[in-house]
């Protein structure tokens, strides 16, 4: 798997037959067959992120039964690892869209975005979270999933008398105090300290990577568990990869034709510094389509994440942008920081 998904099997508790009133998650199934009824669909697409396709059949189950017998309900097996990875092929051909797991990053009447906001109750981790947060400031910063609760959470540290920092990133965020896997700027605040509540360690260690000035504290409220992000494992990989590439004579520079995630300039900079490197251009990056190029070494212009979680099990190694640049010494190696998108699509 080359790009991670912002969900996980461990997100997958409810596994009724229906989904029409899971207490997990809000399909906003009414919204979706509103839009149906609205633009007369006959066909409909549906896209859901790696850890939820199996939720697919159960959720066009429950659109059938609440729109007529001639609505054909369709179901992605494109990987799908953000809202930078829409199946536009899927797209096309459907009257109404809908990409499930993310919020939009995109204006667009075709796609009808569903965050699936999560029900699960944030406020006893941030209690437990307190204890790792000295001092009257914070910054406050959440993933896609939560953002439903964002506003009372907010609310909550202030009545425990927190000066609470929040802000809205640039145009691929939706939301104030949002982050993405690849974006960290709502966490641009005047604070020394940063709660991130949510899942999974690889938005807090890359938001601690962007912002080293602060400590990024981990309210985890789906494994119950509170955690300060530790950069140093992740540093170190970092590194002995690009001294691994250091020797590197011949460079593959991918660029990844996701809609969302082509970065043709970067991948073009490097190409004119480098009369050894050639462009490989791919929808799904992953080790075993690599394998047959016979490159030193990769430069990724895609998703970052295919460089940070999956970077160890490529043959050869691979940097990111920023990375290449210190590999051939165009930068010092006190230059390593963490690959983020930042603008629209």
């Amino acid at each position: 798997m080359s790009q991670q998904s912002e969900f996980s099997e461990g997100d997958l508790r409810n596994t009724g037959m229906s989904l029409r009133h899971d207490r997990e998650w809000d399909y906003e199934l009414e919204r979706i067959v509103d839009e149906i009824g609205e633009k007369d669909a006959e066909k409909v697409g549906l896209q859901f992120p790696e850890g939820l396709k199996r939720r697919g059949p159960k959720v066009a189950d429950d659109i059938r039964e609440l729109v007529d017998d001639d609505v054909t309900v369709m179901l992605s097996g494109q990987p799908c690892y953000g809202a930078c990875d829409l199946d536009t092929y899927l797209m096309r051909r459907t009257d109404v869209f809908v990409h499930f797991g993310h919020s939009p990053m995109k204006d667009t009447d075709k796609v009808i975005y569903v965050p699936l906001f999560s029900n699960v109750d944030v406020f006893p981790i941030m209690e437990d979270a307190l204890e790792e947060l000295p001092g009257d400031e914070v910054g406050l910063v959440t993933t896609a999933q939560h953002m439903n609760q964002f506003e009372d959470m907010k609310a909550w540290l202030e009545e425990r008398g927190y000066e609470v920092h929040t802000r809205r990133g640039d145009d691929r965020l939706t939301h104030e105090g949002q982050v993405l896997g690849c974006n960290y700027a709502s966490a641009e605040v005047d604070a020394d300290q940063v709660l991130y509540v949510g899942g999974g360690k690889f938005h807090p260690l890359g938001l601690a990577m962007e912002h080293p000035d602060k400590k990024v504290v981990i309210g985890d409220p789906v494994n119950n568990v509170v955690t300060v992000a530790d950069t140093e494992k992740f540093l170190k990989q970092r590194y002995a990869s690009v001294h691994k590439a250091m020797d590197a004579e011949t460079w593959g520079v991918i660029f990844c034709t996701k809609i969302g995630q082509g970065r043709w300039e970067q991948a073009q900079e490097v190409l004119d510094d480098n009369d050894d490197a050639y462009l490989i251009t791919m929808d799904e990056v992953t080790p075993d389509r690599l394998r047959n190029f016979d490159m030193d070494a990769f430069v990724n212009t895609g998703c970052p994440r295919i460089t940070t979680d999956d970077g160890p099990q490529f043959h050869k190694p691979m940097l990111t942008p920023g990375e290449y640049e210190i590999a051939v010494g165009n930068e010092p190696l006190d230059e390593l920081s963490f690959d983020t998108f930042h603008g629209t699509w």
